[in-house]
This record gives structure tokens, sequence and C-alpha cells, in this order.
């Protein structure tokens, strides 16, 4: 079975995130006055291939876990959903 999961890294809170910071006076520089704070991170769209919703989540956990997010400064969260579409294709004559 396909999956896609969209893994959202980002610096855990109290980390200085400077690119944040610039992106934030940037905007506040362009005249969005009300802009309070920005928090830059990464997402990254994987697909891959498990057999079932369980494998897919350890999966993904242990691609964060081994590569994606740097536990000690980073936060990892991610949305996972079967790719029916993918599957479908497949299945085709």
């Amino acid at each position: 079975m396909h999956w896609l999961a969209e893994v959202h890294v980002a610096l855990r809170s109290g980390i200085a995130d400077p690119e944040g910071q610039t992106i934030g006076s940037a905007l506040r520089s362009l005249g969005y006055a009300t802009v309070t704070e920005v928090r830059s991170g990464k997402l990254m769209r994987i697909a891959f291939e498990a057999v079932d919703h369980a494998a897919a989540e350890d999966a993904v956990t242990e691609m964060c876990l081994r590569l994606l997010a740097n536990p000690v400064l980073e936060t990892a969260s991610w949305d996972l959903r079967a790719d029916e579409q993918q599957d479908a294709e497949e299945a085709l004559p």
C-alpha cells in the first residue's frame, strides 16, 4: 500500500530562530505591523510503501528520529494518509 506523509519540522520553543526573526522583521517593514513572531521550519512530502497504517506510522517515526529532525533542537509532526490514487493506478491492467 502506498502512503503520503507531510512531515513538519520546527525548532523547539526557546531555541533561537534567526531565520524566523529575519522574516518577521521583513514582514513588518513591508507594512504588516501586526506580525509579532515568525518561526521557520521545514516541510517534507514523502511517498513510500508500507503494509498498513501502523507500519506507515512506525516508518515515519523512524525517519524523523534517524534523519529528518534533531530531537535535541527540533520537533517533528506529520500528517499521514493512504495514497489511494497511486494504489488505484497500479491496480489498472
